[in-house]
């Protein structure tokens, strides 16, 4: 993240990014194994649906990461996209298509998906604002605070 697109972030912005960036380019790299090496796929056998969505992972994470590492809001929209589908089909593959009981290591990494999914969703009006697409044309972050009722009305009474 170079500091000319990501000046004037506050740092805790740019950590949280920075994470979701390295958490999409993980997944891309476990997808991209999983598919050119069956081995260490599921080794459950999945609907050609579920395996489609999957194989899709290759392209929608990295994506997800570039977009994001750009400061692009429709990273941030994608991201979340990418980690509620990807918590759903594993939640799916792991607790409906899995005859096993108890703790599997698929359902630790659902869990961890699931964590991140509504880690994301829930930075996300936080996170907003200081992505490109959702700012004013001076630069500075959309206001997202209303203003109160006595301070709305005492400024179109031309009040100080």
């Amino acid at each position: 993240m170079s500091a000319g697109r990501w000046g004037g972030v506050p740092l805790a912005v740019r950590c949280v990014v920075a994470f979701a960036v390295l958490v999409f380019a993980y997944g891309t790299a476990v997808h991209v194994v999983q598919l050119l090496l069956p081995q260490f796929g599921p080794q459950l056998a999945l609907p050609g649906w579920l395996t489609f969505y999957f194989t899709s992972l290759t392209v929608w994470d990295p994506l997800a990461a570039l977009l994001l590492a750009a400061r692009r809001v429709q990273g941030l929209v994608l991201g979340c996209a990418v980690l509620v589908t990807d918590a759903a089909a594993n939640g799916y593959a792991n607790y409906v298509l899995d005859p096993a009981a108890g703790v599997t290591p698929g359902r630790i990494g659902q869990a961890v998906i699931t964590g991140l999914a509504v880690g994301l969703v829930a930075l996300s009006p936080w996170l907003a604002p200081w992505f490109i697409g959702s700012r004013s044309r001076s630069g500075r972050p959309v206001q997202t605070r209303r203003r109160s009722w006595a301070r709305a009305r005492s400024s179109a009474q031309g009040d100080p």
